[in-house]
């Protein structure tokens, strides 16, 4: 008896180190995959926005954007959805207007270099974010001069990381200081431009549906 409780108590301590060491090996970070007829753009969503974090995660685990639409895209600045209203939708619907009853509290931060992901939001002085309407940044590329106009105007100052990925990739920074950015894609970036360069109609919303689905993954 004594030697069974023995060989459990051993069993014990290595199912809580497996259980520990596998634990440890992530790097703390949630993934989603958006999925698109387009591709798949894999998104790493930034702690450093828990409240946006954990709603889109919410929402995601509902299934809250399967066939939802990217109803609002435009080539050169961003492709936008998350709008429950956009499933289904006929063609001549507006769209933008929905959401889930309720709002984020802001967590502006990051900036808006290209393939980041961030929150939309209608005007409010709080700058509330919308419970489920997001957008993917497509942007262009920067100059300096273009940024040091930014900085003057927002009254902030970019690191040089910052520079060198707004005039290497580009963005949209006349948007950073108004809009929370809460992830970015790490993976399928082309599926961004192959979106962003959609006919669209007047109101920019593309001619042909722009269908997602989006699922947790791993890194």
């Amino acid at each position: 008896m004594n030697r069974l409780n023995s060989s459990l108590k051993v069993l014990v301590l290595f199912l809580f180190v497996s259980l520990v060491t596998f634990t440890s090996c992530g790097d703390g970070n949630k993934y989603v995959l958006i999925e698109t007829d387009f591709g798949e753009m894999k998104v790493m969503l930034y702690n450093s926005t828990p409240q946006h974090r954990d709603n889109f995660i919410k929402l995601v685990k509902e299934g809250f954007y399967d066939d939802l639409l990217f109803h609002r895209v435009m080539n050169g600045f961003m492709i936008q959805g998350g709008d429950p209203d956009s499933k289904d939708a006929p063609a001549d619907k507006r769209l933008g207007g929905g959401g889930p009853g309720y709002r984020i509290p802001a967590e502006i931060g990051s900036p808006h270099i290209k393939g980041t992901v961030a929150a939309a939001r209608n005007s409010n002085p709080q700058k509330e974010s919308s419970g489920s309407q997001f957008y993917i940044v497509h942007g262009k590329k920067q100059t300096d001069a273009q940024l040091d106009a930014t900085e003057k105007r927002q009254g902030f100052t970019y690191n040089e990381e910052q520079r060198r990925l707004y005039k290497e990739i580009g963005g949209t920074p006349f948007l950073d200081g108004d809009y929370t950015v809460f992830g970015e894609v790490i993976e399928g970036l082309e599926v961004v431009d192959k979106i962003a360069a959609v006919q669209t109609a007047p109101g920019d919303r593309p001619i042909e549906d722009v269908k997602m689905k989006i699922r947790m993954t791993r890194k």
